[in-house]
């Protein structure tokens, strides 16, 4: 019983970075200040002269990360609750700088202290361990960590309690009483979903000049396309983690969003910055199977993709026209894997359509931005505010009734007896597209579509039927 009470009154040190947060706060707030201030790289040699405590604390200077907005492990807090509410003492320590450490101590309202870096100490492994023995005794006090630089640390207290251990971590402990917090979710689940690869299909646009040129007869474009489907697939999945990494700060502020594996914590950033070149590498590999004018309209494709994730996504119309863009660029990707000629229609099609898309996907998100807030807003990362919203269906929905008409006028011209027996079955087509362009923004305008409207696309079993019918329309026309 004794022993009981002695272990209630010993002071609990807690750790920040990977264990009271899921994230690395110190690295997340350099993205942040490199994402907002880019001209800050060429100072970064400087700032890190000093070591890296006069580097920690010169981040904290320049950016200061929303303690509300940042990825907390709830059932430790939950835990921490409990305990503080036993009367036992709580401590941050942490690695990190001051700044940031008391200001998510005093967001929390948890904790008694707080013992970070000073600017001149990097308080981190034997150099916490000390620091923690010079102020309660050696076993005097227990700890919460969860990396291999806290294992010093634990060499000196009395209780050990780990956080999403990794490996090493668990084989370090794995003779030593310790109680383990555990709330990571699937590790290949979170990387399908973080790779985005329910996105690929977009990728599929690659296919699309050999299928409507009829080339259906040769092998080896399959096998082209199938590469370039691959390639280009890969190079998504790069960005998308780029994106993540630059947008972190705004996604954890988003209400869906903050879910996503970076912004979470359920992937550390360290994950994500070896992914995304390893991921280019993996595409740039599997380009070199194909004709080298694949290879740079796959590098154009990279270029302008990063463009946009770091700068002309938050410049309005430009972001949505660069969208409707880079689906054109799969269309001519497709075109230099395998060699098929491009129509101009299909280019003009995809266009005006995409770039449909890609506004009901801007007002979809500005749209549930506004309800959440009353006033004005501003989509954060977004050029956007809320009076933009009837220009933005206006754009949208003209853009969307245009790619009909194109689609018209295609089947109108002589570019289509080429290909079709009997091109006057494709004029159902145009109600089908018109249909489903009309059924978008109308459930848009109502609130009852996501930003994404390729997502609203695979769940929708309206779209799929009018694929289906759309299927069938254009084999009825070919072999009539």
């Amino acid at each position: 019983m004794a022993e009981t009470s002695t272990t209630v009154l010993r002071p609990l040190c807690v750790d920040l970075d990977g264990t009271l947060v899921k994230t690395d706060t110190f690295a997340q707030a350099l993205l942040l200040l490199v994402r907002t201030r880019p001209a800050v790289l060429a100072s970064l040699p400087r700032w890190t002269s000093g070591g890296l405590a006069a580097f920690k604390r010169r981040v904290a200077q320049e950016v200061q990360l929303d303690p509300a907005a940042l990825p907390f492990h709830f059932e430790l807090l939950t835990f921490l609750k409990s305990e503080r509410e036993k009367g036992r003492e709580l401590i941050l320590v942490t690695a990190s700088d001051m700044l940031p450490a008391r200001a998510i101590a005093a967001h929390l309202g948890l904790f008694s202290d707080v013992m970070a870096s000073d600017g001149t100490t990097n308080l981190k492994a034997a150099r916490k361990r000390d620091a923690l023995i010079a102020r309660f005794g050696e076993k005097n006090f227990d700890y919460i960590g969860n990396a291999t630089d806290d294992l010093p640390v634990w060499e000196a207290s009395r209780e050990i309690i780990a956080v999403n251990p990794c490996c090493s971590v668990r084989r370090a402990l794995k003779n030593r009483p310790a109680r383990i917090f555990e709330d990571r979710p699937a590790r290949l689940k979170t990387w399908v979903k973080a790779l985005r690869v329910h996105q690929w299909i977009k990728n599929g646009l690659v296919f699309l000049p050999m299928l409507l040129a009829h080339e259906l007869t040769t092998p080896e474009l399959y096998v082209k396309a199938v590469l370039a489907f691959f390639a280009f697939s890969f190079a998504a999945s790069a960005i998308y983690v780029f994106n993540d990494l630059f947008d972190l700060h705004a996604d954890q502020h988003h209400p869906r969003k903050k879910n996503r594996p970076f912004a979470a914590g359920n992937l550390s950033l360290l994950a994500a910055a070896i992914a995304a070149p390893v991921l280019v590498l993996a595409a740039l590999s599997t380009a070199q199977l194909l004709p080298p004018a694949f290879t740079g309209v796959l590098l154009l494709y990279l270029i302008i993709t990063t463009l946009y994730s770091w700068r002309l996504k938050q410049l309005a119309l430009l972001d949505v026209m660069t969208l409707a863009g880079l689906y054109a660029i799969r269309i001519f990707a497709g075109t230099a894997a395998y060699g098929v000629e491009t129509s101009t229609w299909l280019i003009a099609l995809s266009i005006f359509l995409f770039f449909s898309l890609a506004m009901v996907k801007r007002y979809a998100e500005l749209r549930e931005a506004s309800q959440e807030h009353s006033g004005a807003v501003r989509v954060r990362g977004r050029g956007y505010c809320e009076a933009d919203l009837p220009l933005l269906a206006g754009f949208g929905a003209g853009s969307g009734c245009i790619s009909v008409l194109v689609l018209a006028l295609y089947i109108n011209s002589e570019k289509v007896v080429q290909f079709y027996n009997h091109p006057a079955a494709l004029w159902l087509l145009c109600p089908l597209l018109l249909y489903w362009i009309a059924r978008v923004w109308l459930l848009a305008s109502r609130g009852e579509l996501s930003d994404d409207p390729l997502d609203f696309a695979v769940r929708d079993p309206q779209t799929w039927l009018i694929g289906a019918l759309s299927a069938v329309i254009l084999i009825l026309g070919s072999i009539l």
